[in-house]
C-alpha cells in the first residue's frame, strides 16, 4: 500500500460504453485500455445468436502524493483500503433543443434550434435519470441503473459491476429507441416523442485508507453507439481534438522534436487503416494503393530524416487541407465530411481538417526536423506500463477510438467537447452548472450556447449526450457517403468520397465471401486474378436497409443490431500478396438473398418537395442510374435533413434571417 497519499484520481477520465442487445452472461466485453490494443478476436462484438455485445468502460483509482506524482493503484479490501463507488448518469436528449449545426461555428450565427418536444410543459419528464447509485466495491457486486423512466415509461441505462479486484466496470443500455406514443421518425436527429438508452455523467468514489478519508478527484462516463469497426481509428480522433485543445490553452506541451514512430506514422497509419471501411481510403491509401504509406519501400523513405526525401514528405504534408489555401475544396487530405456539411456548400468547414497540433508536428516531420529512433510502441496491457504512465494511458485509450470526424452531430460527443469551459483539468469534465433542462428560450442561438451562464461550463448527467441524435440510430443510417444533390451529379462524381464517420459507421466493406477467396490457399485451378478481384471489391455496409432514406432511418431503429461488424482477420496464405491482417464484416443478420451488393451505394438529396413526389424521386433515380450505368437498387434519393442544415431545400425554405439571434 503506498504511503504519502495526498489524492486519489480515477481513470480513464473520461470512460467510454457502448450500448449492445445481447442477453448472454458473456454478452460484454472492455473497452480499450491502452491506446494501441491487439484486435479484438473475431466474435467479440458480435455474439453466435447475432446480437451486438455491450463495451464496459472500466475506472480504477491511482493514489498521488503531493507533487503530483502516481503512487499506485488503490485496490479495495487490499491493506486497509475501503472503496464506494458511484455513478449517476442519464438521459437528457428530448428535454434539450434540436440539432441543426455545430453553434461554435460562425456559419451557425443566424441560426437558431428549437427545443425538442416543445408541446410538453413537463420538461422533467422527458429526462430519463435514475438518480444516483452507489456499490461497495467488493469483488462481484452489481447494481442496475434502474428508475429512470421517460414520459412514464422505464427505461434501463445499464448497470454498474466490480471486477475481481474491485474496480468499477460500467455498462450500458441495451440499444432500444423507444416511442410510448408510436410517433413518426422524421429527422436524422430530431425526432419528437423518442428517446434512446445512451446516456452520461460523473463517475465517483469514496475511498478511506486505514480509516482516514482521501479525497478523489472524479471521471466521467459517456454510453455510446455501438462501434462498428472496433479496430479502426480515425484519422483525427477525440484524443487528438482535447489534446490540441489543451496544447493550445497552455494546459498541455506537446513535443518539439516528433518522433516518427510515435507520432508522425499513427497518422499515416489511420489512412491506411481506413481501407476496411471505405472504398475511396482502399483505393488510394490501402494495400498497394498509390498513397500505401505503409508499403516497405515507401514507409522506408517517409521514415528518412534526409534531405533526399524531402520532397516526399512535403509533398504528403501539402496534401493535408488547409482551410485558408483550400477553401471549399474537396481534393485535400482527408476526404471525410466537416462540421458545416451540406448540400449546397459554402464553408471551408464542409470538410474535416486535422488538428493544429496534428498539423504542427506534421510540419516538422516535413522539414525534417523529428527523431527517427525507433520507438518500442505502447504495450499490449496495461498493467505492463511503468506505473507513473498507466493513468494517461488509460486517459487516452478510451477517446482515441472515439471520433472527431464530423460534429453533425457525431458519434460518441459533439462539439462542446472543444470548449475548455467544460474542464477542470485536461480530460477531467466539470461537475455542476444549470439543470440539463436548462431553460434558454424557446430556441437555442450561438449567442445563448457560448454565453457565461450557457451550457458549455459544469455538467450535470445527461449534459454531454442531450446533443446528440435521438434516437441514434437515425443519425447513423444518415451517415454516409459521397453524398451529392441531384444537380450535382457528373462525371466528377464520386460515390465512395467524401464520407461520415466510417471508422465507426463503415461505407464499404470487405464481405465474408470475399475474404474467403482472398485467403483461400495457392495451389493450382486457383485464379490470381480472381483472388485480387475479391480484395478490390466492396459491398455497401448499409445493404441490408430498403426504400427512401425515411424508411431506411425507421429500419435503422428496428434492425441497429443486424449489421455487420468488420473485424481483424488473420490472412493465412503467407504468399505476401495481401496484408498479413484484413477488415472482414461479420456475417449480416439481414436476408440478403438476392440484394445487390452495392445496393445503397450512391445517396442522391433532392429537395424536400421533390422527396415528397414518389413518381418525381423515382423520375431522379432513373435519371440517376442512366447517367452512372448503376442499377436503381444501389440508388437511394430522398430529402436528408442532416444535410441541410439552413434550410434551404426545405419546403418554405429556410426561416427569415435563418430564425437565429444577433
Amino acid at each position: 500500500m503506498p504511503e504519502g497519499i495526498a489524492y486519489a484520481r480515477i481513470h480513464p477520465a473520461i470512460g467510454v460504453a457502448r450500448v449492445g442487445n445481447s442477453t448472454r452472461p458473456d454478452g460484454w466485453y472492455l473497452g480499450p485500455e491502452t491506446p494501441d490494443p491487439p484486435p479484438l478476436p473475431p466474435g467479440t462484438v458480435k455474439d453466435p445468436d447475432g446480437a451486438i455485445r455491450r463495451q464496459g468502460a472500466r475506472f480504477r483509482l491511482y493514489a498521488h502524493d503531493a507533487q503530483d506524482r502516481v503512487i499506485g493503484e488503490l485496490i479495495p479490501g487490499e491493506e486497509g483500503v475501503s472503496v464506494e463507488w458511484g455513478v449517476h448518469v442519464a438521459n437528457a436528449k428530448a428535454a434539450w433543443y434540436a440539432f441543426n449545426l455545430a453553434l461554435d461555428l460562425d456559419e451557425a450565427a443566424s441560426l437558431s434550434s428549437p427545443r425538442r418536444n416543445a408541446g410538453i410543459t413537463d420538461r422533467a419528464s422527458l429526462v430519463i435519470d435514475p438518480g444516483p447509485k452507489k456499490m461497495n466495491a467488493a469483488p462481484g457486486q452489481r447494481v442496475a441503473l434502474t428508475g429512470g423512466s421517460f414520459r412514464g415509461t422505464a427505461v434501463p441505462l445499464g448497470e454498474m459491476l466490480t471486477d475481481e479486484r474491485g474496480r468499477l466496470i460500467v455498462l450500458g443500455g441495451r440499444g432500444r429507441a423507444r416511442s410510448p406514443g408510436n410517433a413518426p421518425l422524421t429527422s436524422f436527429a430530431n425526432n419528437d416523442g423518442w428517446c434512446d438508452d445512451t446516456s452520461d455523467g460523473p463517475v465517483t468514489a469514496r475511498v478511506t485508507v486505514a480509516g482516514v478519508a482521501v479525497r478523489v478527484e472524479p471521471a466521467w462516463l459517456i454510453v455510446a453507439p455501438p462501434t462498428y469497426a472496433p479496430d479502426v481509428k480515425t484519422v483525427r480522433t477525440l484524443y487528438d481534438l482535447l489534446y490540441d485543445l489543451y496544447v493550445r490553452e497552455g494546459w498541455l506541451t506537446a513535443p518539439t522534436t516528433p518522433s516518427f514512430d510515435g507520432d508522425i506514422l499513427p497518422i499515416l497509419r489511420r489512412f491506411r487503416e481506413l481501407q476496411w471501411v471505405n472504398n475511396g481510403f482502399a483505393a488510394r491509401f490501402g494495400h498497394s494503393g498509390p498513397d500505401d504509406f505503409l508499403a516497405p519501400g515507401r514507409l522506408r523513405r517517409l521514415a528518412s530524416p534526409g534531405p533526399s526525401h524531402q520532397e516526399l514528405r512535403r509533398q504528403v504534408f501539402t496534401a493535408l487541407r488547409d482551410y485558408d489555401r483550400d477553401g471549399l475544396s474537396p481534393l485535400p487530405w482527408p476526404w471525410i465530411y466537416g462540421d458545416a456539411m451540406a448540400s449546397r456548400p459554402r464553408s471551408p468547414c464542409q470538410h474535416l481538417a486535422l488538428s493544429a497540433t496534428q498539423k504542427e508536428l506534421l510540419l516538422a516531420w516535413a522539414e525534417g526536423r523529428f527523431d527517427a529512433r525507433p520507438w518500442p510502441g505502447f504495450p499490449d496491457d496495461v498493467d505492463d506500463a511503468p506505473l507513473a504512465e498507466r493513468p494517461g494511458l488509460l486517459d487516452r485509450a478510451a477517446l482515441d477510438f472515439c471520433l472527431a470526424d464530423a460534429f453533425h452531430p457525431g458519434c460518441e460527443v459533439t462539439w462542446p467537447l472543444r470548449h475548455l469551459s467544460l474542464y477542470g483539468a485536461p480530460f477531467r469534465v466539470r461537475g455542476g452548472g444549470p439543470p440539463v433542462t436548462q431553460d434558454l428560450g424557446a430556441a437555442l442561438t450561438r449567442q445563448k450556447a457560448l454565453a457565461a451562464d450557457g451550457p458549455l461550463h459544469g455538467q450535470r448527467p445527461g449534459g454531454l449526450t442531450r446533443w446528440m441524435a435521438v434516437p441514434w440510430q437515425t443519425d447513423t443510417a444518415s451517415c454516409r457517403s459521397g453524398y451529392e444533390s441531384a444537380l450535382g451529379l457528373g462525371p466528377r462524381y464520386d460515390p465512395h468520397l467524401p464520407t461520415f464517420w466510417p471508422a465507426r459507421v463503415p461505407n464499404h466493406v470487405l464481405a465474408e465471401a470475399d475474404f474467403a477467396i482472398v485467403n483461400a490457399p495457392t495451389a493450382p485451378g486457383v485464379d490470381e486474378a480472381e483472388r485480387e478481384a475479391a480484395f478490390a471489391r466492396r459491398a455497401s455496409w448499409l445493404r441490408g436497409l430498403s426504400g427512401d432514406p425515411a424508411q431506411q432511418r425507421a429500419q435503422a431503429v428496428r434492425d441497429w443490431h443486424r449489421f455487420g461488424v468488420v473485424e481483424t482477420r488473420e490472412y493465412t496464405v503467407g504468399d505476401g500478396a495481401f496484408p498479413e491482417r484484413l477488415g472482414v464484416e461479420s456475417e449480416p443478420g439481414f436476408p440478403l438473398e438476392g440484394v445487390s451488393p452495392t445496393r445503397n451505394l450512391v445517396n442522391v438529396h433532392v429537395e424536400e418537395a421533390t422527396a415528397r413526389s414518389g413518381e418525381r424521386s423515382r423520375e431522379v433515380a432513373r435519371d440517376v442510374a442512366e447517367a452512372t450505368g448503376l442499377a436503381e437498387e444501389d440508388i437511394v434519393v430522398g430529402y436528408v435533413d442532416k444535410l441541410d442544415p439552413f434550410g434551404e431545400d426545405r419546403v418554405g425554405g429556410p426561416e427569415p434571417d435563418g430564425g437565429g439571434e444577433r
